[in-house]
């Protein structure tokens, strides 16, 4: 299957649907089509992107994604499709019911896995992993000492070389590429999520009447590191900046859709997400204990 990541965000486009195909025009271009099937995530920022209702039906019943933005690259909408798996209701109950200290137990699964992967990420870019990987082992069930962050702080400075650097949304600074990034990302994992059967606002930890897409924060938590190296390698090869450009956004998706050794095998995020996602829909259901997570 292929999983194409589509962004709107620099020019006007009018986007359609005829025959199972994405119509996209734009003034004085030759028309382009794309198969629904194999689009994952649509993105949609530009002001004057306009698009029909069959756009969103049609995409959410092959499966996509469709991500609203603002100006500044931010997610403010997500639409996912309604019926991602046969299974779907049975799934959604077994999920509400799972206990406190098994979400607890899968909490810590994913925050060691985090952390693992910002130390390879300093390992690999700068030669060391500033202690991270001794952070590991600390986090217990469901975190009460709050290793992640004591993590964040001494991998943030490190991977940028910047002392005063600091993880804020509002910052026009790296963190532009990195809002991006995740944007996308999340997408990725919450389409994984619907595909595995599983309700996106359900979360492990991450819990906020506000927030329709927790477990996705939950799940998307090892990957980000994925990001990460890919805005470390783009500003190694670019000068300061204040805005988000295409090439970013290019440099960005091509890492997202790219291929990763992942077990000894090649493997997609999209793949790898929905494996994760599939095995948490297994520990719902009673069949599994662990999640599986990847092994870059």
């Amino acid at each position: 299957m292929i999983n194409r990541i589509l962004d709107f965000s620099v020019a006007p486009a009018r986007l359609r649907v005829r025959h199972r195909q994405l119509l996209i025009q734009r003034d004085d271009e030759p028309e382009q089509t794309v198969p629904l099937a194999e689009l994952a995530v649509v993105l949609v920022a530009h002001p004057q992107v306009t698009y029909s209702q069959a756009v969103l039906s049609g995409l959410a019943s092959s499966g996509g994604t469709f991500v609203a933005c603002d100006r500044q690259n931010l997610p403010v909408g997500m639409f996912l499709p309604l019926v991602g798996h046969f299974a779907q209701a049975q799934r959604f109950a077994a999920q509400a019911r799972l206990s406190l200290p098994t979400r607890k137990r899968l909490w810590r699964q994913l925050v060691r896995a985090k952390i693992k992967a910002q130390a390879e990420t300093l390992e690999e870019l700068h030669g060391t992993d500033h202690g991270l990987e001794k952070l590991v082992p600390l986090v217990r069930s469901g975190d009460p000492a709050n290793v992640e962050a004591r993590a964040a702080r001494r991998y943030w400075s490190r991977l940028f070389v910047d002392v005063d650097f600091r993880r804020h949304r509002e910052n026009e600074d790296q963190n532009l590429l990195l809002n991006y990034g995740y944007a996308v990302l999340r997408a990725i994992v919450a389409r994984a999520i619907c595909g595995a059967g599983l309700h996106p606002s359900l979360g492990l930890h991450h819990h906020n009447r506000s927030n329709a897409f927790c477990l996705a924060d939950d799940l998307m938590e090892p990957f980000r590191p994925t990001v990460d190296r890919s805005v470390v390698e783009y500003m190694s090869t670019h000068d300061a900046f204040d805005h988000l450009e295409a090439s970013a956004k290019q440099h960005m998706i091509g890492d997202l859709t790219a291929r990763y050794v992942v077990d000894g095998q090649q493997r997609t995020l999209f793949d790898t997400a929905s494996r994760l996602a599939g095995s948490l829909a297994e520990i719902c259901l009673g069949n599994a204990e662990k999640l599986e997570l990847p092994d870059w």
